[in-house]
């Protein structure tokens, strides 16, 4: 629980948008896309956990992917529900520090897990003779252990940074959801070095796994490039395809939200970009991974034969 020394004990979220003919269309569309997101990702990690030919560092990872996946939606989404209906806009203190912290631990975490992912391509491209003694079962719990630390170290800095600040009595929150920014800018005490620790934390995440990911796609399509035969070309390029699909949607959104000019940023673009980064995205990566991706389509079809033949249909 955070310690409160300012007295204040909710605040008060704006939603997505005023307009009450909008409400419950948009009510039944988020409901949808939640839902959706919480089938389509559980059921990405109990094909992985069922099938024993995905036990793989890839899939791995993509199990891990679709864990956080369910969490980052989760964070935010039944906030977002709740905002649809008329005097539920009041969330606690504690409850926008806790949304705050688990926001931020797994959009870290997911930023991590997708660096994880591109280094495996790389071993998987780049030094196929040698990807089983690189890519161990060690080393793959320890990237998704150092992506589930990297998140939660990260959260405890961004909600410890907002939260030693002063806020007034009663706050008006303009997002739909307890965002860092948005909180930090309602304080009614000094928040220069706040926002420093916002700005240079959030670049340092974004940018070293970015780093990490870019690395190991060069050095991929410079392997890529190498190989003598188009089948080659064609394994090693299906083989990343899915992942980069899914790098691109997630960094492209992130650098669509954070370079845009200061006079065209406005609170209302931040919403929609939000909407986007939150919750489509996590219903996005378990579609492009099974769209993509002939051992999961393979094996979804496998598990739904073996279903009906043990129910005898």
């Amino acid at each position: 629980m955070m310690k409160n020394t300012t007295g204040v004990t909710q605040f008060l979220l704006l939603g997505l948008t005023s307009d009450p003919e909008l409400q419950v269309p948009l009510f039944i569309t988020f409901t949808l896309i939640y839902l959706t997101t919480l089938i389509g990702n559980l059921g990405i990690v109990m094909l992985i956990l069922l099938d024993s030919h995905l036990h793989t560092p890839m899939y791995f990872f993509l199990s891990n992917l679709s864990l956080v996946d369910i969490c980052f939606s989760s964070a935010v989404t039944p906030t977002v529900l709740a905002g649809f209906i008329p005097g539920d806009k009041v969330i606690s203190y504690d409850a926008c520090a806790a949304q705050i912290f688990f926001f931020a631990a797994f959009a870290t975490a997911e930023s991590y897990l997708l660096a994880s992912m591109a280094y495996d391509r790389y071993a998987a491209v780049c030094k196929p003779l040698h990807y089983t003694t690189t890519m161990t079962r060690s080393v793959c719990a320890v990237l998704a252990t150092g992506s589930y630390v990297c998140g939660f170290l990260n959260a405890s800095i961004h909600t410890g940074d907002t939260f030693s600040l002063s806020f007034y009595t009663f706050n008006v929150v303009h997002h739909f959801f307890c965002d860092v920014p948005a909180v930090m800018v309602l304080s009614c005490s000094d928040r220069h070095v706040s926002e420093l620790v916002l700005v240079y934390v959030v670049s340092f995440n974004v940018f070293f796994a970015l780093l990490v990911i870019l690395i190991s796609y060069i050095f991929i399509f410079i392997t890529i490039l190498k190989m003598p035969s188009s089948a080659g070309h064609q394994k090693a390029l299906s083989t990343c395809a899915s992942h980069f699909t899914a790098v691109s949607i997630y960094y492209g959104t992130i650098i669509f939200m954070y370079s845009q000019p200061s006079s065209s940023h406005s609170m209302d673009t931040d919403k929609m970009a939000s909407v986007f980064y939150a919750m489509i995205i996590p219903l996005l990566n378990p579609v492009v991974y099974s769209l993509r991706n002939r051992e999961v389509k393979s094996a979804f079809i496998k598990l739904v034969v073996e279903a009906k033949l043990s129910l005898g249909l």
